[in-house]
C-alpha cells in the first residue's frame, strides 16, 4: 500500500508543481477534446433534429442506427479512421495521422451518434402543438426550426455533456490515432496507460485524478441542467 500513498503525494507534487509533461497531456486532450465536440454539435444536432422532426421513409431504419452506434467500440472506430488516414487510405494525402485534428476527427465520429440520438428524441418529445402553432402564425421553416431548437435546448446542452464526457474518457481513438507522441498527441488516458504500464503510477493519479474532476465537473453540470428543465 505504500507505493500508492506515494504515488498519490507525487501525483500531487506534478500538479501543484506545474509539472510541463503533465500538462502537456492536459492541454492536449482538452484541444482534442473542444474541436472533436465542436464538430459533434454542428454535424449532430441537425441531423438530429430532422430524425426528431420529419417524418420520412426510412426513418425508423436510421433511428435504429443512430441508437445503435451509441454503443460502438471505439477500437473499431479507431481502426476505420487509421485506415482512411493512412498513407495507403483515401484521405492520407491530408496528413491528419497522428496529428490533433486527426484524433479529433475519430473521436467526433464517437460523440456525432450521442448528441444525434439524444436531439431526435428532445424533438420528438415536445409539444405537438408547437408546431401547428407557429404555422398557424405564419412562422417559416427558419423560424420553425430556431424555435424548436430553443425549446429543445437544454436536452441539446445535456447531449453535448454526455458526448463530452464520452470523447474526454476515450482511449482507444487517442492511442490508434494519435500515436501516443510525447508533448504532441499524448493524452490523459493514453498517458495514464502508458505511465501505469512503466509502473510511473504518480503521473497515472495524477492524471487520473485530472479526468475524475472532468468527469465530475459534466456529471454535476448535467444534474444542475436537468433540475432547470424541469422547473
Amino acid at each position: 500500500m505504500d507505493f500508492i500513498t506515494t504515488g498519490f503525494l507525487q501525483a500531487f507534487v506534478l500538479l501543484f508543481g506545474g509539472d510541463p509533461e503533465t500538462y502537456s497531456a492536459i492541454l492536449t486532450t482538452i484541444s482534442v477534446s473542444t474541436l472533436s465536440i465542436m464538430a459533434s454539435l454542428i454535424i449532430g444536432a441537425p441531423l438530429g433534429f430532422m430524425l426528431g422532426y420529419h417524418d420520412f421513409l426510412g426513418k425508423k431504419f436510421l433511428r435504429t442506427v443512430a441508437d445503435s452506434l451509441l454503443s460502438f467500440p471505439t477500437v473499431v472506430i479507431g481502426l476505420l479512421v487509421y485506415a482512411l488516414l493512412s498513407r495507403r487510405g483515401p484521405l492520407g494525402e491530408m496528413d491528419l495521422l497522428f496529428t490533433i485534428p486527426g484524433i479529433a476527427a475519430g473521436q467526433a465520429l464517437l460523440g456525432i451518434p450521442i448528441v444525434t440520438a439524444m436531439m431526435a428524441t428532445a424533438v420528438e418529445n415536445l409539444d405537438q402543438r408547437l408546431k401547428n402553432t407557429l404555422l398557424t402564425l405564419g412562422a417559416g421553416r427558419s423560424q420553425i426550426l430556431r424555435t424548436t431548437l430553443w425549446e429543445a435546448r437544454y436536452s441539446l446542452v445535456l447531449a453535448v455533456a454526455a458526448a463530452y464526457g464520452r470523447i474526454v474518457s476515450e482511449i482507444g481513438i487517442s492511442m490508434m490515432i494519435g500515436g501516443n507522441i510525447k508533448w504532441h498527441t499524448r493524452t490523459i488516458t493514453t498517458a495514464i496507460a502508458l505511465e501505469t504500464g512503466k509502473g510511473e503510477f504518480a503521473m497515472g493519479i495524477a492524471l487520473g485524478l485530472v479526468l475524475m474532476i472532468i468527469a465530475f465537473g459534466v456529471n454535476f453540470s448535467m444534474s444542475g441542467i436537468k433540475k432547470r428543465a424541469g422547473k
